[in-house]
């Protein structure tokens, strides 16, 4: 049992992955902690100077792209990519970059890691 786990934890951080990489947009529903993802919505509310939460028809989710300023509005059309934190707090993507509605992609450096 203890050699299946690591190739278990391989093959499913291996998979995970994969969201970013090919860019599949998925419902905001489905982003799950840990997981690496691609969302499209509209911003709903700006939180911060550099957080604003993300939504579709299937719920929403805050977005961080700190230490970056704001590129978006509220109701803004926007495609995120990033990772969706582990912690205990609520779901959260450190975004890696966002495409707004006219195509343009903004991609964060992300010295919060």
């Amino acid at each position: 049992m203890r050699r299946t786990l690591p190739i278990f934890l391989a093959a499913t951080l291996t998979a995970t992955s994969a969201f970013a990489v090919d860019g599949t947009v998925i419902p905001i529903s489905d982003a799950k902690r840990g997981q690496s993802v691609t969302v499209a919505g509209e911003v709903s509310r700006i939180l911060d100077e550099d957080t604003f939460r993300l939504s579709d028809a299937s719920g929403n989710i805050r977005v961080y792209i700190g230490p970056n300023r704001l590129p978006v509005r509220t109701g803004d059309a926007v495609t995120v990519s990033g990772f969706v934190d582990n912690d205990l707090g609520p779901r959260e993507i450190y975004a890696d970059s966002l495409i707004d509605a006219d195509g343009t992609e903004v991609v964060f450096d992300r010295r919060y890691e």
